[in-house]
């Protein structure tokens, strides 16, 4: 019985990581092809051997910028006299 995380071969998208499966889909993160859901009854797959590729490191995103309080926004708008 396959679990998520199980390594897996598609004919047609090569080998990939299970992340997903229940009795009427199955779904699988493939190394070069991105993830693709399957119905489980007519899927076929094999065991895989080879090993996860590693996935590159996210790079860390940019701080959001720190909001302004509505009061000095009001004063920059207002009319000079």
């Amino acid at each position: 019985m396959r679990k998520a995380g199980d390594r897996v071969a598609h004919p047609n998208y090569g080998h990939g990581t299970l992340s997903s499966l229940n009795e009427y889909h199955t779904v699988i993160e493939f190394d070069a092809h991105g993830t693709r859901t399957f119905v489980s009854s007519r899927v076929v797959l094999t065991d895989s051997m080879v090993p996860a590729p590693e996935k590159p490191a996210r790079p860390k995103r940019a701080s959001a910028k720190k909001s302004v309080p509505k009061e000095s926004v009001a004063k920059e708008l207002a009319p000079k006299e």
